[in-house]
């Protein structure tokens, strides 16, 4: 099969392509840092946090969420606004890569806190600029499968990320882990600046927008749906990050051990997403959001009982499965909705509920699991069912022709 054959197959073209190994690299240095922090900050003195060690990773790995989704609204406004769509990429990929850098220098738990702010506001200048790229190069009877190999891609980037991360830190210490995240952010920006190029905004039939960060018309329900699907699979994935000096406790592992059940996510996301994304343009989008929701609920409530790590690797493959049939289909439906103008704040939906779910997943399990371990598995899965009846009642059918097997 040709290349050519090979794009119309997966649904993409060179700037998808280009765009989305940028992505991957970036993934590889942000999830690199997933397994350090936690063993990173047992080791800093944090007197003045008087919290239990849960409660202070959580807290540090919900920050970064936390800032990334409250600043997306602005530099989606800032993104439609002034169109440098390249440019901003590389200025957040900047930012971030040099907070990385700065780990090195960190020696207590308030210099993470900050770093992961600054990493927060870096990934926030970075996401609506990437999104709004991604609609304007893809068409919608391909828009899935489009998404499906940029979200592969990245999830490539978030499977090896961890293993490279837990493998150095176990090996050669915390430096090197923070060394080889910083490289490949910095290696991120220099693909941005020669594969992309940027797509000026359309002016000619549509009005300049008004700087306004926040518009409700902008906010349909289907919009504001696919932004809670994206929460729940985020929240519900996100929660063993907090819990990783637990789970190691509980099951007998070390960092790497854990980077590898960490993983299995990344691995069904990188077996399934591709396919379910072609299947979303084939049989619509919707059921795929309500099956990935209501295949996420037990998949995250088991994980409270897993009792090995090859049980534990399992479940997180399962979650891949589940968040594969919920993100990339989510995704195509907000850019099937979304105008050329206003494509920044209207993708920055759907990449916002995501952020939030990584933010509140970790500090959801760290003030849980103090009452009992399973709690916030439960709660998750719970959250996951009730998703599903929401998207039922508010996502429409976006994909063209298709109506879907739930209507």
């Amino acid at each position: 099969m040709d290349k050519k054959r090979i794009g119309r197959y997966l649904g993409i073209n060179r700037p998808v392509l280009a765009l989305a190994i940028a992505r991957m690299a970036d993934a590889m240095g942000n999830s690199a840092l997933f397994i350090v922090i936690p063993l990173f900050v047992v080791r800093l003195p944090h007197q003045v946090f008087d919290l239990p060690v849960p409660v202070l990773v959580g807290i540090l790995i919900s920050i970064y969420g936390l800032i990334t989704s409250a600043l997306q609204p602005l530099t989606g406004a800032i993104c439609d606004r002034f169109g440098k769509r390249k440019l901003l990429i590389q200025i957040g990929l900047g930012l971030f890569a040099v907070a990385t850098f700065c780990y090195v220098f960190a020696a207590h738990y308030f210099d993470l806190l900050f770093l992961r702010m600054t990493q927060g506001v870096g990934l926030a200048i970075t996401i609506p600029a990437s999104m709004a790229l991604m609609s304007a190069y893809t068409t919608r009877e391909t828009r899935g499968s489009s998404m499906g190999v940029y979200s592969t891609l990245r999830m490539i980037g978030f499977a090896l990320g961890p293993l490279i991360g837990g493998f150095l830190q176990v090996h050669f210490g915390f430096n090197a882990a923070f060394f080889a995240g910083a490289g490949f952010v910095f290696l991120a920006v220099l693909l941005v600046h020669i594969w992309i190029k940027d797509v000026p905004t359309e002016t000619k039939k549509e009005s300049k927008p008004r700087f306004k960060i926040i518009d409700r018309s902008l906010l349909s329900p289907g919009i504001l749906s696919a932004g809670v699907s994206t929460f729940l699979a985020a929240n519900a994935f996100s929660m063993v990050t907090t819990l990783e000096n637990e789970f190691n406790a509980r099951l007998g592992m070390n960092a790497f051990g854990f980077s590898i059940a960490f993983s299995g996510l990344m691995i069904g996301r990188l077996l399934f997403q591709v396919p379910l994304g072609r299947l979303s343009d084939s049989i619509g989008r919707r059921p795929l959001v309500i099956s990935g929701l209501l295949l996420m609920a037990p998949a995250t409530i088991l994980l409270g009982q897993a009792t090995s790590l090859l049980q534990l690797a399992g479940l997180r493959v399962f979650q891949g499965l589940a968040s594969a049939a919920i993100v990339a289909p989510a995704l195509a439906v907000v850019a099937d909705l979304t105008s050329t103008s206003n494509a920044g704040r209207q993708m920055s939906v759907v990449t916002m509920g995501f952020g939030l779910g990584i933010a509140f997943g970790p500090l959801i399990a760290g003030l849980l699991v103090v009452v009992f371990f399973d709690l916030p598995f439960l709660v998750a899965g719970g959250m996951s069912v009730i998703g599903a009846w929401l998207v039922y009642r508010k996502m429409p059918e976006t994909a063209k022709g298709k109506t879907g097997f739930l209507d």
